[in-house]
């Protein structure tokens, strides 16, 4: 009998369900069911939802003839022509691969679905439990997602933002040359006394309530004593004996003296030391002061001018291009600062937990680089955690705040963003800027991370340039 296929949409509770409605010919209507999608939504937390989603036993059924079908199409099974098998022989051949498909299929479909339907944002999946699912039955899926967080921006025009003058003073100017003698300084022999600036080699040997160090510090005999070292005097970087520079003033090659270090009470390079106080025999065996290179005009030759006043004018641009960086990512900060606390939201627990895993790895990274021993770590893994946990709140909060100002302001990636990132990336990483290209090309979620990484800076670049700034008095000025 001839017939006409229309379709309806009804929906009964929390399930939408989609009809078949066969008009025959001589006007009476046949309704067939096609599939029934009952989601219902459980809060866990304000980003966090259970989604459980219901398919019939008939859907379950079609997704499980479909499957086979596939493997019918494509099975190769002596006697039959490729798509000719009998089903129950795929079956049976191949009965463990159409499971897993089926099962996959199955799962898919209630996660399409459920979002179709639920309209959730989802950020990710967290957890799946998806029951039993067989042929001939209904199957339920629970889904737990995390969701983008909604919340209402603040006003993000005209924030107020402090910086710092950027012309540089003389003294400055003169420093910055100082600095730069001091990379052609010489150091000549000098019997003292020893003064700030100068090295002096020495050797130490230390002990703890009257207690040689050689047990306590184990393979790291360096802080217990060595025959020769050098130590800079009063040095802005401090040696490996917490304090020693600060006490090497005034002495004169051959002298003796006793010297008090106290070792932080959070010590990484030897745990055992931590908090404690030693006491150091110090020999000064040679003392070398520094010379700085003449003023004149073969030294400023050397640093591609002819004139000391050409110098300083290149010193004082320098100067002042670095200050106004500084005061760039000063503004930065505090536009991320000024958002995240006009903002009352609770970042995804999952993202939180990716950053703060990642925060913590390049913390663990830089330290054992620096030698600190892995047992530290494990030593303050909860004090570590929690310290990583809050960075990574603000880093994902802000983020998740810049993202939604980007949407409302349409803030795109073009071509000279990409192009401007690889630039950046080739110098640090001093690759090809084609192996990039490339790379970026063959890694999709890469390429994404870079888009959005790259979206996120332009908008707070936005913001910046729409804040209120207000200039800081130079010190020493008084107003």
């Amino acid at each position: 009998m001839a017939m006409i296929m229309d379709s309806r949409l009804r929906t009964q509770g929390s399930g939408t369900q989609v009809f078949a409605i066969d008009r025959l010919r001589d006007g009476r209507h046949r309704e067939r069911l096609f599939f029934n999608v009952n989601i219902e939504i459980k809060d866990v937390s304000a980003t966090r939802k259970n989604m459980v989603v219901s398919l019939t036993e008939g859907e379950v059924a079609a997704e499980h003839a479909a499957v086979v079908a596939e493997f019918i199409k494509y099975a190769r099974i002596p006697g039959f022509r490729p798509g000719k098998a009998p089903a129950a022989m795929v079956q049976k051949q191949f009965g463990k691969q159409i499971d897993e498909e089926f099962k996959q299929k199955v799962t898919s479909k209630a996660y399409q679905d459920g979002i179709k339907e639920s309209k959730l944002d989802v950020i990710t999946v967290t957890d799946l439990q998806t029951g039993e699912i067989k042929a001939g039955a209904a199957a339920t899926i629970t889904v737990t997602v995390d969701v983008r967080p909604d919340f209402e921006l603040p006003d993000y025009n005209g924030l107020p933002t402090n910086i710092a003058p950027v012309e540089p003073t003389d003294a400055e100017i003169d420093a910055a040359i100082d600095a730069i003698r001091s990379e052609s300084a010489k150091f000549e022999p000098s019997q003292g006394p020893a003064q700030k600036g100068d090295f002096i080699k020495l050797s130490y040997e230390g002990t703890i309530d009257g207690k040689a160090m050689d047990e306590l510090v184990g393979d790291k005999q360096i802080y217990a004593k060595v025959p020769t070292t050098w130590e800079e005097v009063e040095g802005e970087t401090e040696g490996l004996i917490p304090g020693l520079g600060k006490h090497l003033g005034g002495v004169k090659p051959g002298d003796k003296k006793t010297v008090s270090a106290t070792f932080p009470a959070g010590f990484a390079a030897v745990p055992a030391l931590a908090g404690k106080t030693a006491s150091y025999d110090v020999t000064v065996q040679e003392i070398r002061t520094r010379q700085l290179p003449a003023l004149d005009e073969v030294f400023c030759k050397t640093q591609q001018v002819e004139t000391l006043d050409a110098l300083k004018k290149r010193v004082a641009e320098r100067l002042k291009g670095r200050k106004e960086y500084e005061n760039r990512q000063a503004q930065r900060n505090q536009i991320t600062e000024a958002l995240v606390s006009k903002v009352s939201m609770e970042p995804p627990a999952s993202l939180v937990e990716d950053e703060t895993q990642s925060v913590l790895r390049n913390f663990i990274t830089e330290n054992m680089q620096r030698g600190v021993p892995e047992e530290q770590f494990e030593k303050d893994k909860k004090a570590l955690y929690d310290s990583a946990k809050k960075a990574a709140f603000v880093r994902v909060k802000s983020r998740l705040i810049l993202a939604k100002i980007a949407e409302k302001e349409g803030v795109k990636v073009d071509e000279k963003d990409i192009d401007a990132y690889i630039y950046r990336e080739a110098i640090m990483t001093r690759e090809n800027p084609d192996k990039l290209v490339k790379e970026l090309a063959k890694n999709r979620d890469r390429l994404r991370a870079v888009q959005q990484s790259i979206i996120l800076d332009k908008t707070l670049e936005l913001i910046v340039t729409k804040a209120n700034v207000t200039v800081k008095k130079a010190e020493g000025l008084k107003g």
